[in-house]
């Protein structure tokens, strides 16, 4: 069999990749392709089969395999073979809007990516408060597989410390420091209104150095639509991580999140440690830029803080944080962490691996 494996448009990370190392520990073999972007070919093992991202090659991968496996939309012009199937893991749990959900979008933006869903065969949900909206929201009419995120299967795993004590020792964190590991999701309009402009860091680094950077380290995570495109200020108590293959590891190496409406929220929540919610646009964005399926305000597991100043202000108190926000946590948890046992991993090769004609998926 032969199996193609995209994420977000060329690295070697997230749902794909567990699956992927899951198959070649078992190896059978089957054939492995990834699709690559050139500036993250240093994140892929040696020895893994690659193409280009978007490059002719990557189309013939596409339209030869028995299997694709994609965490997002493969936003190229190709066709899938009538006998393989398209598992769309997709990369999180749905706070914001989106696909035909959304507040707004480029023309014609929406019925390019809908030709992609058209093929996709599975759908993975991480849970059951989101398997609704995902199909609604794609207008996916094909099979909605809950399993959970294998990417999440390392959180909860009996390795999980030892994965922590690596990935801080590679970024040079000293034992005792606290690591925010600091996760901004992206601005539609800001993106697509400013095309390869950099972007500017709303939070401010340098109040943070100043207030906590002697036992804080901030390790700046960001959203792969803007990786590459936004200058981080040096700072010897900051860490630009987005480059580094797999985000998970940053949890697990990591102390508390910091995020505004990244889907980080939902996986992080697996791990139990702090969460704060930096929200300085959060009218504009809920009323405007994309809208959301739910009041964060209402079930945030942590504060929703406006300026610098008040996320500083709760970092330097996380035990007051944890103890006011537990009941919450505790359901937040139940609501979108419940199929995170360590086991998706499992769940999903069981289904892919059968042989059923797979049933194409159609837009609603």
């Amino acid at each position: 069999m032969k199996i193609v494996y995209h994420s977000f448009e060329g690295r070697y990370s997230d749902n794909p990749r567990v699956l992927y190392e899951a198959l070649m520990a078992r190896e059978s073999g089957h054939e492995h392709v990834w699709l690559a972007d050139p500036a993250h070919t240093g994140g892929f093992p040696p020895g893994t089969a690659t193409v280009r991202y978007g490059s002719k090659e990557c189309v013939q991968a596409l339209e030869s395999a028995d299997l694709v496996v994609a965490n997002t939309h493969t936003d190229l012009v190709w066709t899938k073979r009538p006998d393989a199937l398209y598992l769309q893991t997709w990369h999180g749990t749905p706070l914001k809007r989106i696909h035909f959900d959304v507040l707004w979008a480029p023309e014609g933006r929406l019925d390019r990516l809908s030709g992609d869903v058209a093929q996709w065969d599975v759908l993975l949900s991480p849970n059951h408060a989101s398997s609704e909206r995902l199909r609604g929201a794609f207008g996916f009419t094909g099979e909605v597989l809950e399993s959970g995120y294998p990417r999440n299967d390392v959180l909860s795993g009996p390795h999980r410390q030892a994965v922590r004590e690596r990935v801080r020792r590679e970024l040079g964190i000293p034992a005792g420091r606290t690591a925010v590991l600091y996760t901004p999701t992206w601005r539609d309009d800001v993106v697509f209104a400013t095309g390869d402009r950099e972007f500017a860091l709303d939070l401010d680094v340098e109040a943070f150095t100043q207030r906590l950077g002697h036992d804080h380290v901030l390790l700046l995570r960001l959203h792969y639509m803007l990786t590459g495109r936004l200058e981080v200020a040096e700072h010897p108590t900051v860490r630009d991580v987005s480059f580094h293959p797999e985000v998970s590891e940053l949890y697990l190496a990591a102390d508390v999140l910091v995020t505004d409406y990244s889907s980080t929220m939902f996986d992080f929540a697996v791990t139990g440690k702090p969460l704060l919610f930096y929200t300085y646009d959060l009218e504009d964005y809920e009323n405007r830029v994309r809208g959301f399926y739910f009041d964060l305000s209402a079930v945030a597991p942590g504060p929703l803080t406006q300026t610098t100043g008040e996320l500083l202000h709760a970092l330097a108190d996380l035990p007051r944080v944890t103890a006011a926000f537990a009941e919450r946590y505790a359901h937040f948890r139940d609501t979108f962490c419940h199929l995170e046992d360590g086991h998706a991993t499992e769940r999903v090769l069981e289904r892919v691996l059968r042989t059923p004609t797979p049933r194409p998926a159609t837009k609603g």
